[in-house]
């Protein structure tokens, strides 16, 4: 063959030539796909958190008090620092609400009914007209459109006209109604701040109706005396870049400061960008540094593989180069030969890797978790992807030609006295380096439990990533690795021992070539136990993340789902709301609950109160987080305290109460309906001697609730004088008219101590049972099973603990928690005479966990005034995240590549050791060895790295697995997981996977074994 030297060199080795190719090319492909991806997937990430941002996410309001003279000067400041401030202009609107003005007819009454006017840029982008039309500036008469809400509450139709006055200026202004509209979305985060908007109509010491809705310049020019106005600015943050995130929540946070310096010292700024920013650049940021991870792991892999191969070609020219040597070439001339041979391998492969790395991307992302989460990867190879690809070729080639460089000062009778020598014991393992990449490793894994991420502080006080966290998993593989090669000697002398003993002939002599040159098997067997190790550490880090993702969606739902909202509406009143939810298509069970933060002994918590008959079909926990199962903890919270009742026969609209008093006396009623829903109602102040009192029911259902029946009369609690004692007696009772018979029922109430009475004797009396989280019970010094006192809202009650959990479900991450009996809560409040709890939240069970019907129903009654948690939906958000679920992609593509590691580097060594046997082999045959058992020999070898790889390889990725995975599975914002991560290993999955990389590599050992023998191995064409 005619060409360079270094051509016809390359070409006379084409095996171990074209597996190192092989090896470089899949080094710097899979190596360019994986920076492509972890920078595709950071900017991807920003991009969804940027699309499905909320409006009270991402908006900023710039609130100051302007009068008609201020205003203009003050709007051109404020709107050029807004502008300024971000990437492109945002959409800015401007709002105001007037002074309060007496609803018409009602200028004389010493507490009249409020009327405010307001005006908000752009209202007829978020709202419809339902009749009339939007107001114009008119100087005869102030024109405004009014909500259907307040319309309804107020009676004001379109085209009405009527004079107000102000309640702080005698100055009449002529209003005429132009016309009713509907917001879109009444209820929605950009309406947070508007409740008379959304409602219209406001109840508290005054009743306030609208606003009426005017023009901008009407109300600047008419309202605008010493008013509130405020900016919003609503940005466009699709485009936004993770390099943008930091200098955006800068520029954002400093408006207010620049603002003062324009001397708006009034200007106040709210908003959460800043802080939402910063949190996305952090999570951005640990993403990419935990997709490192499975980066420097291939890296790894790829130059062992490499570096093997290598070896393996310096051992087949040790003796050409010695010769070469002895005809007068120096180490310059060999360097040269080694470096050419090297760079005509790795150079195409720097060329072909950036475009083959989109495609190869395009077929992770169709991957069935990937291409859920919506999550559309197109990267183009631009230069720094060249320069990824054309380092790693670089370095591939370096590491390519070292063996044959410290061979090259070799003499040749040097090389053939080596060639006899083969030690037991490799330089590495004689010199200790395994155990002190232990100890390196052991501490980067330790510093990765504590830090809980790869990024830590800089001394810049911003954040960075560390090497030595980051490099803390692939070092644990490559420790984990070369400890094992201590087995090998060991594991073949014993193995040579057993076969010894036995007749086959094949095992014995397998066993003994194995044991007679243990390092010849060493390299092959660490290559196949990393790259078994990286396997199935990805897939259980990818199986755990989905585990952790179902988990995080259980313990903040609580429930299949969960309702949260007024306990009491117009359009659902207390007994109303239940029986509505309860009425949701596909709901099976649901429980009332109460949530609110209360002091415990001194110590902040969140008491939650559930209905313990139902905690089981409602309640989900993770097994793992108490002791005792829901079940369990259900029975045990069922045990306490009871209020006895009086149930109202049939389904009474209104209540008739005779009573009789010695004094003045306030009183309320305390009344609860099927549901357990308990509610107290005004009976109002009885005078002395006798009364009778009715009660409308109806009310409490709401316009379109209904009462869910039976109810039952629980207690009356009596508020007593500010001096002395009173005491009043139930005489009579009548339901619809209809007499009733109930029990007695007397209250004393003495000052300053309000009373209760109950309308039965309690059911159960006893310290009342809590479930506490593990903190709250350590700091009340209190375990299971245990009865002491503790201090609830500064009231000191006897509790038992019913069980504890390590985390309750829908509690914040550290938050200290107590669970009770919904039913005891109310009985224990009724005995201290206070007014029963709110029903703050519902939480319902669903027909087979889906509750997609329900949520639906929900979105079609924007009235009902509820938030819903739906467990299967934010399972899903979770999972469509793509900072969140980037590492997966990342994970599934180093497996890959790590498996076409081991089976590339298992065939060549392979290939290569039965070529440099082709002599021993044509021996035995010639002393009569059959070819099975020729056969037999060769896997006797291979099965002794094959399963000593996959057995070794397995276990290092459990030790790996319990340390690091439950470390690098963090939520969408790069905080730990609440619940704590638990390790799943998908045992099925990897069975699987062993058996098909024993079956590939026996394939392999098969296929030599048919070409050995397609050979004939005659000891007479093998010499």
């Amino acid at each position: 063959m005619r060409g360079p030297l270094v051509v016809k060199r390359a070409f006379s080795e084409p095996l171990l030539l074209l597996a190192a190719f092989g090896s470089i090319l899949l080094a710097t492909t899979t190596l360019v796909a994986l920076t492509m991806y972890a920078s595709s997937i950071a900017d991807a990430g920003v991009r969804r958190t940027m699309e499905t941002a909320s409006f009270r996410q991402t908006a900023a309001a710039v609130s100051a008090p302007v009068t008609a003279e201020t205003y203009p000067k003050l709007d051109r400041a404020v709107r050029a620092r807004l502008a300024a401030a971000y990437p492109a202009a945002p959409q800015i609107s401007t709002s105001f609400r007037s002074d309060s003005y007496a609803m018409p007819g009602q200028e004389r009454r010493r507490t009249p009914e409020l009327l405010r006017f307001g005006s908000y840029e752009g209202l007829d982008r978020h709202a419809k007209l339902v009749s009339g039309s939007w107001p114009a500036a008119r100087d005869d008469v102030v024109e405004a459109a009014i909500s259907l809400s307040a319309a309804s509450a107020t009676g004001f139709k379109p085209g009405q006209e009527f004079t107000i006055v102000s309640r702080l200026a005698p100055r009449p202004v002529k209003v005429r109604v132009s016309g009713v509209f509907q917001l879109d979305d009444p209820y929605g985060e950009r309406w947070a701040g508007e409740q008379l908007l959304s409602r219209g109509v406001e109840r508290r010491e005054f009743t306030t109706y609208g606003p009426l809705m005017v023009s901008r310049d009407t109300f600047v020019s008419r309202f605008a005396t010493s008013v509130n106005a405020t900016w919003t600015a609503e940005p466009d943050l699709r485009a936004l870049t993770p390099a943008q995130l930091r200098p955006l929540a800068t520029a954002v946070a400093e408006v207010g400061g620049k603002l003062k310096e324009d001397g708006c010292t009034g200007c106040v700024v709210t908003t959460r960008l800043p802080e939402m920013l910063t949190q996305l650049d952090t999570a951005s940021l640990v993403a990419r540094s935990t997709m490192l991870i499975p980066v420097l792991q291939l890296l790894l892999l790829a130059a062992y593989a490499l570096m093997l191969t290598a070896r393996l070609l310096a051992d087949h020219r040790r003796m050409e180069v010695a010769l070469l040597r002895s005809r007068g070439a120096g180490t310059a001339r060999l360097a040269a030969l080694a470096g050419g041979e090297a760079l005509l391998v790795a150079l195409p492969c720097a060329v072909v890797a950036p475009f083959l790395g989109p495609p190869l991307l395009r077929l992770v992302t169709a991957l069935p978790w990937i291409e859920w989460s919506g999550v559309r990867l197109t990267p183009s190879p631009d230069l720094g992807t060249f320069l990824v690809s054309v380092g790693v070729a670089l370095a591939s080639a370096v590491l390519l030609m070292l063996p044959a460089l410290a061979g090259a000062r070799r003499t040749y009778v040097e090389e053939q006295t080596a060639r006899g020598r083969s030690g037991g014991r490799g330089l590495i393992e004689r010199a200790g380096a395994d155990v002190a990449l232990l100890v390196v490793a052991a501490l980067a894994i330790w510093q990765l439990q504590r830090y809980g991420a790869p990024v830590t502080a800089t001394a810049g006080g911003g954040l960075g990533i560390d090497p030595l966290i980051i490099s803390g998993p692939a070092l644990a593989l490559l420790t984990g690795g070369m400890l094992g090669l201590r087995l090998v000697p060991r594991v073949s002398r014993l193995a040579e021992r057993l076969t010894s003993r036995r007749a086959s002939l094949a095992p014995a002599l397998g066993a003994w070539q194995v044991s007679r040159r243990p390092l010849k098997y060493a390299g092959p067997a660490l290559l196949l136990t990393m790259a078994i190790a990286i396997g199935v550490v990805s897939m259980a880090t990818a199986s755990t993340w989905r585990a952790s993702q179902l988990d995080q969606a259980r313990h903040q739902a609580g429930a299949d789902l969960r309702l949260s909202g007024p306990a009491d509406g117009p359009e659902l009143g207390t007994l109303g709301r239940g029986t509505a939810f309860a009425g949701l298509p596909g709901v099976t069970a649901v429980s009332p609950a109460f949530r609110g933060q209360v002091d415990v002994s001194g110590e902040d918590a969140v008491l939650l109160g559930l209905d313990a008959a139902r905690l089981g079909q409602v309640f989900q926990l993770r097994e793992d987080l108490s002791a005792q199962q829901v079940p369990e903890l259900a029975r045990a919270l069922a045990a306490g305290p009871r209020a006895g009742g009086f149930e109202l026969p049939g389904r009474p609209t209104s209540l008739g109460l005779r009573l009789t008093a010695d004094a003045e006396v306030p009183l309320r009623l305390v009344l609860s309906d099927a549901l357990g829903v308990w509610q107290d109602l005004p009976v109002g102040t009885v005078k002395a001697g006798e009364s009778a009192v009715e009660l409308d029911l109806r009310p409490l259902a709401g316009r379109t609730g209904k009462i869910s029946y039976p109810l039952s009369l629980r207690g009356i609690i009596a508020t007593p004088p500010q001096e002395g004692s009173a005491s009043v007696t139930l005489t009579g009772l009548s339901a619809d008219g209809r007499s009733l018979s109930p029990p007695p029922v007397s209250v004393k109430a003495t000052a300053p101590s309000q009373a209760a009475a109950g309308f039965a004797p309690p059911a159960a009396q006893g310290p009342l049972p809590v479930v506490l989280t593990a903190d709250l019970a350590a700091s009340l010094k209190l375990a299971a099973g245990q009865v002491g006192k503790a201090s609830v809202d500064r009231r000191v009650i006897d509790v038992r603990v019913a069980g504890i959990v390590e985390r309750m479900p829908t509690a914040l991450p550290g938050q200290r928690a107590m669970l009770a009996d919904w039913g005891a809560l109310q009985a224990l409040e009724l005995t201290s005479a206070q007014p029963p709890r709110p029903a703050t939240e519902w939480w319902l069970a669903a027909a087979g966990g889906d509750a997609s019907a329900a949520r639906a129903a929900l979105q079609r009654a924007p009235e009902w005034d509820v938030t819903a948690v739906d467990q299967r939906e934010l399972a899903a958000r979770l999972q469509d995240d793509p900072l969140a679920s980037g590492l997966q992609g990342a994970l599934m593509l180093g497996f890959a590549a790590a498996l076409v590691f081991a089976a590339l580097g298992f065939l060549v060594n392979a290939a290569v050791a039965a070529r440099e046997r082709m002599a021993e082999f044509a021996i035995l045959r010639a002393l009569g060895v059959s070819f099975r058992q020729v056969f037999g020999l060769l896997a006797i070898e291979q099965a002794f790295v094959v399963v000593l790889s996959l057995a070794a390889g397995t276990g290092l990725a459990v030790v790996i697995g319990v340390l690091v995975v439950p470390h690098i599975v963090l939520t969408g914002q790069a905080s730990a997981v609440t619940p704590d991560v638990v390790l799943h290993i998908p045992w099925g999955a990897t069975a699987a996977v062993l058996a098909l990389v024993a079956v590939v590599l026996f394939a392999i050992v098969a296929g030599l074994a048919r070409n050995l023998r397609s050979q004939g191995l005659d000891i007479r064409e093998v010499q």
